[in-house]
């Protein structure tokens, strides 16, 4: 399946299964601690801004599909439906119950750190886009941008030694998107913070254990969100000479190198994550390719392992499987409009 970045079409289809998502309850795979029947309560009433799209989290990066495409594409066929939803859930008193759920200290690590760095992605969007809409969602997501900033200010610190799973609580990608919101927002303490850590946690790392990847239920990498983050931290000729020690078997002579995984039933919520890893492999791969030089002969073999990662994942979009399409539109947007790249 081809898909040009500048599709518009395939790009309004993910927008409206992003609306899809987010309007539709149920099934919701709540994580709510209870300590007794009083703390009962459906999904919408624990979260009204970020209900809907199955659990927290996806419900995040779906905020984040609609406003990303509502910046690039303002005259879609998505977008008026988009902005009343959108002018409707993020609200003052419904913001302020989702930072409520946050107060109890025993949901210190709730969505932590892969919800909290949707939720600041999501925040860096609405700062760069800067139109009025954009800057009034913004002010009233702003006192849960700052719970999902403190919760990284304070976390970080305490964090020995970096998180190296393929799933949620990998801490690679959501301190490279933590990072990319910080420089958004122009929060000189946390981009220093998160640029410590990236370092202290990956500096002197060598030989990247690519072939154990991937897991059988990864939708991210994490050798290849190390090096998507390290291209963020450190100068390109730094860059380009840590790469060689970390993935030396990276071809340089274009050369097929990495297979694209392969997800053998996608009604399974835990098996489809492999369709979400090739997609999120392939703006990885685009992302270390874009810390090298030009001339430097490893991204013919990057670029072609992008093309064929991004061929699969986004044929693996099925409406009819909610089990991926809750989520999967959101890191096809991702790739397509080139975020990580920005």
């Amino acid at each position: 399946m081809k898909v040009s970045p500048s599709d518009p079409a395939f790009l309004e289809r993910m927008a409206q299964i992003a609306l899809a998502n987010l309007g539709r309850d149920y099934p919701n795979h709540i994580q709510h601690l209870m300590d007794g029947d009083t703390d009962a309560a459906t999904p919408r009433e624990l979260h009204p801004v970020f209900s809907g799209a199955y659990d927290w989290h996806s419900a995040v990066h779906n905020y984040w599909l609609l406003v990303r495409l509502l910046r690039l594409m303002p005259e879609g066929k998505f977008a008026a439906e988009a902005r009343a939803f959108m002018s409707q859930r993020i609200n003052p008193a419904d913001v302020a119950q989702e930072c409520r759920y946050f107060d109890d200290p025993r949901r210190a690590s709730w969505e932590r750190p892969y919800g909290l760095a949707w939720l600041l992605q999501l925040s860096a969007e609405l700062h760069e886009w800067g139109t009025p809409e954009a800057q009034r969602w913004r002010t009233t997501l702003s006192p849960l941008e700052a719970v999902a900033r403190e919760r990284f200010r304070t976390w970080l610190p305490k964090l020995w030694y970096p998180i190296r799973s393929g799933e949620h609580s990998q801490s690679a990608f959501a301190l490279g998107l933590a990072l990319d919101w910080s420089r958004s927002a122009g929060d000189a303490p946390m981009q220093e913070l998160l640029r410590f850590k990236g370092i202290e946690f990956h500096r002197y790392d060598v030989d990247g254990p690519l072939a154990y990847e991937p897991s059988g239920q990864d939708f991210l990498s994490p050798v290849l969100a190390e090096a998507d983050l390290m291209r963020r931290l450190v100068p390109a000729v730094e860059y380009s000479a840590w790469l060689s020690k970390f993935l030396p078997q990276l071809p340089r002579d274009g050369a097929r190198w990495l297979e694209p995984a392969v997800s053998r039933d996608p009604s399974d919520p835990k098996l489809a994550h492999l369709d979400g890893l090739n997609l999120s492999r392939a703006w990885m791969l685009q992302g270390i390719a874009a810390g090298l030089s030009a001339e430097d002969a490893r991204r013919m073999a990057l670029a072609l392992a992008a093309d064929e990662h991004a061929e699969v994942g986004l044929a693996a979009i099925r409406e009819e499987t909610y089990e991926g399409s809750h989520w999967l539109p959101s890191f096809a947007v991702y790739l397509l409009t080139g975020r990580g790249l920005a």
